[in-house]
């Protein structure tokens, strides 16, 4: 699902992918995870014994062409560039989790246990929009410790987890610390929006892509990814680190398994919530709703005639769309911000509609938008 790339929403701030190989940043335990009660929390060592077994590195190798010569004469050369990520296994078919952007562009991927046993693995599919892959090893399913799911939706904010993984390549690492926020987005390596996306200042570095975070119940909440590193100067840990939510990985990994692929629906707008002071301001015929910003050429959106503004207004030091659509409900669910058309989006396939009530000035309109393939980049 998408409507449109990630900077169209304003998620700020640098983030970088975690992918290359940095020091490691130590952080504190969180108490609440010192003491282990019947039928409470799990104490950090408890969680890495029981859920250790079932994180694995994970190296691809990619082959770059190359051409040493300052002058640019010189024939290409080739040589092979590794990465490294981690991943944990999800069943007993030996079906591994990890990041997209760990295997991207991958000739061959290994991946190794704590044995230092390197196994070949087949890359069962990827999906860009989210940054996840699927791989498979072939293994003795007793020889595997699938990791349990849980439900990302009951996070919340100052709940302890800790992290498995392997920065700097030191295999099996664990940190603790615990979720900063929750609701964040992110933007996936081809620039699309992830939503729902979990923070946590557990430390998490190069080489924790693709690894789980891990609830005090030792359950998977979200699939780590990336971090924030500001404007330090380092591309290295500042307590700024975020998961995928584990209910995103289970519908995605459902689908790689099965298709090898992840068809997003997608409208084809980006466009802005309106609060109720500009509503006031602009004389908007409603106090909430989203503003269309810009409309695709060739999307849904475009060929249901949606209107994009057509000037821009600056409030505040804030820029607004003016001129355009003001969407106040989509399939009946009144609209406040452009998460919740998000969602609706996600929860379609590509070919299916959308119904959105619209107000173009003071006219009231319904239109049904035949949503779209996602493209590749936003």
């Amino acid at each position: 699902m998408s409507l449109v790339g990630a900077s169209a929403f304003g998620i700020g701030g640098t983030t970088t992918t975690v992918r290359q190989v940095q020091p490691a940043v130590g952080g504190s335990s969180p108490t609440s995870f010192e003491t282990a009660r019947p039928g409470r929390a799990m104490t950090i060592n408890q969680i890495f014994r029981r859920d250790a077994p079932g994180v694995v590195q994970v190296t691809s190798t990619q082959v770059i062409t190359t051409n040493t010569d300052p002058f640019g004469f010189g024939l290409p050369q080739t040589q092979s560039q590794k990465a490294l990520g981690s991943g944990f296994v999800m069943d007993k078919a030996g079906h591994i989790v990890t990041n997209y952007h760990v295997v991207a562009g991958a000739r061959s991927v290994e991946v190794s246990f704590s044995n230092s046993d390197n196994m070949k693995a087949r890359i069962v599919g990827s999906d860009p929009s989210t940054d996840l892959a699927v791989l498979q090893i072939d293994a003795r399913s007793r020889a595997l410790t699938p990791l349990a799911f849980g439900n990302s939706d009951r996070v919340r904010v100052g709940d302890s987890v800790v992290a498995i993984g392997n920065p700097l390549g030191y295999d099996r690492s664990v940190t603790a610390g615990i979720v900063s926020a929750v609701q964040r987005a992110i933007s996936a390596p081809n620039q699309f929006p992830i939503d729902h996306v979990i923070q946590t200042d557990a430390p998490i570095n190069h080489g924790n892509s693709g690894g789980p975070l891990i609830n005090s119940s030792g359950e998977v909440v979200g699939v780590n990814a990336q971090i924030a590193t500001g404007n330090t100067g380092s591309d290295g840990n500042i307590g700024i680190g975020f998961a995928i939510p584990i209910n995103t990985v289970r519908t995605v990994v459902a689908q790689l398994i099965t298709k090898g692929k992840v068809d997003h629906a997608f409208i084809g707008i980006t466009a802005k919530p309106v609060t109720a002071e500009i509503a006031h301001l602009f004389r908007l015929p409603a106090e909430s709703g989203l503003l269309v910003a810009t409309v695709h050429p060739g999307s849904g959106a475009a060929t249901a005639g949606l209107h994009a503004g057509t000037d821009t207004a600056v409030v505040s030091g804030e820029s607004w769309p003016i001129g355009g659509d003001l969407i106040v409900s989509a399939d009946g669910v009144p609209l406040s911000s452009v998460d919740q058309l998000r969602d609706l989006i996600a929860a379609k396939r590509p070919g299916q509609s959308i119904s959105l009530v619209v107000y173009r000035g003071t006219q009231k309109l319904t239109l049904n938008v035949k949503l779209g393939r996602q493209p590749s980049s936003g």
